[in-house]
């Protein structure tokens, strides 16, 4: 599997990032985890493997890819 960077918000190098998995086209993204009990909560049909992100609206709508 190989990634490619696709972009980021981040001005010293950290998360949040994009990424696409190349045989896909699927997206990655890396950011800070989810971790507010409150939002957790809302969250649903959470399957063992899953893990929640927060990812800037900026960061999505500046480099996710257009269809």
């Amino acid at each position: 599997m190989t990634l490619k960077f696709i972009g980021t918000t981040s001005d010293n190098g950290n998360c949040p990032t994009l990424y696409e998995i190349e045989e896909t086209g699927d997206i990655v993204v890396q950011g800070d985890r989810l971790i507010d009990p409150a939002h957790l909560a809302q969250l649903r049909d959470i399957k063992d493997t899953e893990t929640f992100v927060v990812v800037p609206r900026e960061l999505l709508t500046r480099y996710a890819p257009k269809e």
